[in-house]
């Protein structure tokens, strides 16, 4: 299903869009954020802009719609803030497989304290 919009709420919805897409590229770029990976909140936060603002603009754009310029400014953002999410994918995969590697290693040592516990266990309960 494809939402028409009018010229000024096509505007307006993405000049949000954008507003937020800034914010949560803003909390995955290692440049401003330190935060070694991305949340499970941070991936939602974007795929909702994106899913929204692609719901809007696959029925293609009116000839009204393609000669304001306000819209053609806010598009161009769009476009630049898909640009920059698609440059920050590798570093996000990157830590992301870095957490995973560190949760693994938790997990291994876990599983070997959990086995020197029960172990330890067994020979208290043979005394």
């Amino acid at each position: 299903m494809t939402i028409s919009l009018d010229e000024d709420a096509l505007t307006r919805n993405l000049r949000e869009t954008n507003c937020r897409l800034v914010f949560w590229l803003d909390t995955l770029d290692p440049a401003i954020c330190s935060r070694p990976a991305a949340t499970s909140e941070q991936m939602g936060g974007l795929l909702t802009e994106l899913l929204r603002a692609g719901e809007w603009l696959r029925g293609g754009l009116s000839p009204a719609q393609q000669s304001d310029l306000e819209l053609t400014s806010e598009l161009a953002q769009y476009r630049r803030n898909v640009e920059r999410l698609r440059d920050l994918l590798p570093l996000i995969h990157q830590a992301l497989l870095l957490e995973r590697s560190s949760l693994e290693r938790r997990r291994s040592r876990m599983e070997a304290a959990t086995r020197w516990a029960q172990a330890s266990r067994q020979t208290l309960q043979r005394r």
